[in-house]
């Protein structure tokens, strides 16, 4: 669906360089901190700004060879843009039919309800969650093949994260054919939702894992200083000095279980491993 090829930017403080991909029936996260380039990566993609260098392949095709027809199989929730706030759901409805051929108003209105979002009140009085249930709904109501979702659960409470992620759920079990690329800070909605994760840091992708292999696979060693110039390093990604010894990071859990057992191994999550990425030492 989605297949990046050393994907390149320049502006004068930061430079992206970004090879991903996104295969059909998939739900690939795009993680990082702010300013680390995912909004340059969907930006490209979605050829709101020029590459530099490199290739995109959208659906199949070179991004130049995308046409109008084509952009009818895309989903887009962008954190920073929508309809005016001055329109009413009731009056882009209509804009929505004709924007989009396969548009499922009956769908569409059904959520509204279910998602208590007011028809006739002026989308610049919704608040910051109402505005992004809105925008989710809208990409999925015409049975697209391929969603690309900024930051979509921002503003949600808990609650709500977790209808909205039911329904990208439901919305991939009705085609296996469909995709989703989806950026978010909140690293529990990626480790619900998404099969793989691509981590990117100042422009470059610095850790691209299953999801279940990462959150398996991958755990922080905790050990004394004489523990850790005892340990075999070669499978340990990271390390970072701390008050009672060393942390590192490893994708070798059962390396360490069997051969260092008085070793202190502690699960990991995205945000650890991301910070660990980003600020901890190589060896």
């Amino acid at each position: 669906m989605v297949k990046l090829e050393q994907l390149q930017k320049h502006y004068n403080t930061f430079s992206l360089d970004c090879t991903l991909q996104v295969p059909p029936g998939r739900i690939t996260g795009l993680v990082g901190q702010n300013g680390a380039g995912k909004t340059t990566v969907f930006k490209a993609l979605l050829g709101l700004i020029r590459p530099d260098g490199g290739s995109i392949q959208l659906l199949g095709k070179p991004l130049e060879q995308i046409h109008q027809e084509d952009r009818q199989q895309l989903g887009v929730a962008w954190s920073d843009s929508g309809f005016s706030g001055y329109l009413t759901v009731e009056n882009i409805i209509p804009i929505l039919e004709q924007l989009y051929s396969r548009f499922d108003k009956p769908f569409f209105v059904e959520q509204l309800q279910k998602w208590e979002l007011p028809i006739h009140k002026r989308i610049k009085e919704f608040s910051t969650g109402m505005k992004a249930k809105l925008k989710t709904l809208i990409a999925i109501s015409h049975h697209a093949k391929l969603l690309i979702l900024d930051e979509p659960t921002a503003g949600l409470d808990v609650v709500a994260r977790d209808e909205l992620l039911d329904l990208l759920r439901d919305y991939m079990q009705q085609d296996d054919s469909r995709s989703i690329l989806i950026s978010s800070h909140i690293s529990s909605d990626l480790e619900s939702i998404c099969d793989d994760i691509y981590m990117i840091d100042q422009g470059r992708i610095v850790l691209h894992e299953d999801t279940d292999i990462l959150l398996g696979d991958y755990v922080f060693l905790k050990m004394s200083p004489e523990q850790y110039e005892q340990v075999d390093k070669q499978y340990l990604l990271r390390c970072q000095k701390e008050s009672y010894g060393y942390c590192c990071l490893t994708n070798q859990r059962q390396f360490y279980q069997e051969n260092y057992p008085a070793v202190v191994i502690e699960k990991s999550s995205i945000d650890k491993v991301i910070t660990m990425i980003i600020r901890g030492e190589r060896l």
